[in-house]
């Protein structure tokens, strides 16, 4: 009986030892996304920009800041054509600014290996126009000329 027991026993385990012996042990390591920058969008009076948004020239979308506290972070950005700009020490950053109300302002930034987090201070536009009234532009039409 144990003679018996003994190949139906080796069959059950057969699948088991088979499987195992056929997988190695995974080396594969997950790839980091990227530094994190930070950016603060604020402006000149130091209170965060709620409306600002953050835009690399290849993208189509910008990236909005967070409403609360005007911070956006940025890792991995991608690309129309469908590669991946990857934050990665001594990268050059080409970034423009914006919001509704406020002048663009076109941000370089060189990432480090740590510490990435900066300020940008956005000028509000000046919408007013200062100078003299002008007069409206005298426009002739033909029926406004005098018929001979």
């Amino acid at each position: 009986m144990i003679r018996r027991a003994l190949p139906l026993l080796a069959l059950a385990l057969a699948p088991l030892t088979l499987g195992t012996v056929g997988l190695a042990p995974s080396t594969a390591v997950a790839e980091e996304p990227g530094i994190p920058v930070e950016i603060t969008v604020i402006d000149e009076q130091g209170q965060p920009v709620p409306t600002a948004s953050v835009r690399h020239p290849e993208e189509k979308l910008p990236r909005a800041v967070n409403t609360v506290d005007g911070k956006v972070t940025l890792q991995v950005l991608y690309l129309p054509d469908g590669s991946e700009l990857v934050m990665e020490k001594g990268a050059v950053l080409e970034l423009e600014v914006s919001a509704p109300g406020y002048e663009n302002y076109p941000v370089k930034y060189v990432v480090r290996k740590r510490r990435n987090a900066f300020n940008v201070i956005l000028k509000k536009l000046n919408l007013e126009d200062d100078s003299e009234e002008m007069d409206d532009p005298i426009i002739q039409f033909h029926r406004d000329r005098p018929r001979d």
